[in-house]
């Protein structure tokens, strides 16, 4: 019955962040659920044991009004949907504003979408995520990205491919069925990288921005004491064919290393081992971010 519980947790959690929200906001204007039944729906399901799981997500807006530079206001309008797992998966937000083109737009979510997963696995991160929107937003809007993305012809920033490389780092990895996980979807994913585990666990992947965020989403759902990204790579492929993704790469496949400790304790890391392989391939100063020491 863990779900179970687990999925009451978050249905209560929602509930609550809403109540919050709409205490807040209380204008029509700022905040509005827009799907009145799927909230009735969830509040029935944490009041009644026994009640269905909700058939649909909670969709709202939250509208947020700021400043730019040359003193006028604008209004920024996020579109929200709270996934049923949420905040335990993060939540689907669109900010739209009449004011922004399209690859604007593109890379305000893409950037919002990035500042949330970085700060908030498993935590509520509506306010945040607003308090972001009315804090970074406006600059946006004047964001020129002709030169490099947006030719005359009119192709969006969808056309620029991405490449990322996500250092995850966790508590511990022990369980065979996540070891197992992780190198299978690595390979679904097409990813490269490598997998340490023990104690602390360490997890880099690298691939298609999608298909790293991807993997993120269904690693964070298992159970971990603690996991988090602890950076974030992200380069630009114009054209982005498959020649220039393998260019990127710093690792050929994604394998599992082992650095025993000298059966030391048999599942803790030898640390130095790391620290030479991550220096062979080019991520020394990785080291530092995950361990806070310089390397030896």
């Amino acid at each position: 019955e863990t779900t179970e519980m687990a999925n009451q947790e978050e249905a209560e959690i929602q509930i609550s962040e809403l109540d919050l929200l709409s205490s807040m906001f209380p204008y029509e204007e700022e905040f509005a659920v827009t799907d009145q039944l799927a909230l009735a729906e969830l509040k029935h399901y944490v009041e009644d044991e026994s009640a269905e799981v909700p058939s649909s997500k909670v969709q709202f807006v939250l509208n947020v009004k700021t400043e730019v530079p040359n003193a006028s206001m604008v209004e920024f309008s996020m579109a929200c949907a709270l996934p049923f797992k949420y905040p335990t998966v993060l939540p689907e937000i669109t900010v739209r504003s009449s004011l922004l083109s399209r690859s604007q737009q593109i890379l305000l979510n893409s950037d919002l979408r990035t500042y949330l997963m970085q700060n908030f696995s498993g935590e509520p991160c509506m306010l945040s995520a607003r308090e972001w929107v009315k804090d970074h937003a406006a600059a946006y809007i004047d964001k020129d990205l002709s030169s490099s993305s947006v030719t005359a012809s009119g192709a969006t920033q969808s056309e620029v491919t991405t490449f990322t490389r996500l250092w995850i780092y966790s508590h511990h990895i022990y369980n065979k069925q996540k070891r197992k996980n992780i190198i299978d979807w690595a390979k679904e994913l097409s990813l490269s990288g490598f997998c340490m585990p023990g104690k602390p666990g360490v997890v880099c992947v690298e691939g298609l921005q999608n298909s790293c965020e991807e993997f993120w989403s269904r690693i964070r759902r298992l159970t971990w004491k603690r996991i988090l990204i602890r950076h974030r790579e992200d380069v630009s492929l114009e054209g982005g064919g498959h020649a220039e993704i393998q260019k990127q790469r710093k690792f050929p496949t994604l394998e599992e290393k082992c650095f025993d400790a000298h059966g030391a304790r048999g599942n803790h890391m030898d640390l130095g081992q790391l620290y030479h392989f991550l220096e062979e391939k080019g991520c020394a100063d990785i080291f530092q971010m995950y361990f806070g020491v310089e390397g030896h």
